[in-house]
């Protein structure tokens, strides 16, 4: 619940300095809760302190505006996009949003409730939303579990596992690839195998094998 809520709320919009300062002051990167002894969170955590220890705190001037221009170049400018950051795109061969993809996903937060910032417009399939809902099935299986409910507990095991086979395992790794190879700061480079570890580890909890092979249209892979 916490790594996935963290990196929900960090890859949904344009980085700020009131919310970059407290994640380093917090030492937030130091460790993580859940994924700690995957490859990738291990070296995206390692590329993080390198980061932090590299932008000074307070965040000087320079690595704001170097963090807000990989933001931009990778989620926003340039086309093709580099990074597209909504599942639709990689389903689609004209690279399109609001499709079938958006649609489903939409039913599964409106299933647990979950509220997710439209402001701006975003389609309900992007990459943060997705982690965010990861997030909301944790928290609801906590609770449940507390509350020593076993039936809603499985049913929200189920929704977690079934949501991952269908959406986010099928191109959230292909994502954190792009994301990767793309990235011009270790922030976001440590970010992406955040994401990849995380999900990996997703995987093998719930035992839900990540696509090697599968077919991206909108990539043209």
């Amino acid at each position: 619940m916490l790594l996935f809520e963290m990196l929900g709320r960090v890859l949904n919009a344009n980085p700020r300095r009131a919310w970059l300062e407290p994640l380093i002051q917090d030492a937030l990167f130091d460790n993580v809760p859940f994924a700690e002894n995957q490859d990738d969170t291990l070296q995206g955590l390692a590329l993080l302190a390198q980061w932090t220890a590299a932008v000074g705190d307070p965040l000087s001037e320079t690595a704001l505006r170097d963090v807000r221009a990989d933001y931009a170049q990778l989620f926003i400018g340039s086309n093709p996009m580099r990074v597209p950051p909504w599942e639709s795109v990689y389903f689609s061969e004209e690279r399109l949003t609001f499709q079938a993809e958006t649609r489903d996903v939409r039913s599964w937060y409106e299933r647990l409730g979950l509220q997710i910032n439209t402001e701006n417009k975003d389609p309900e399939d992007h990459i943060a939303f997705e982690l965010s809902f990861i997030a909301r099935c944790a928290e609801l299986a906590l609770q449940t579990h507390d509350d020593q409910d076993s039936a809603a507990l499985a049913d929200l095991l189920t929704v977690q596992r079934t949501f991952l086979e269908t959406h986010l395992l099928r191109w959230g790794c292909k994502w954190a690839d792009l994301a990767y190879a793309n990235a011009r700061t270790d922030f976001y480079r440590g970010l992406a195998l955040l994401v990849r570890g995380g999900l990996k580890e997703l995987g093998q909890v719930f035992e839900v094998e990540i696509p090697s092979e599968i077919r991206y249209p909108g990539l043209n892979i």
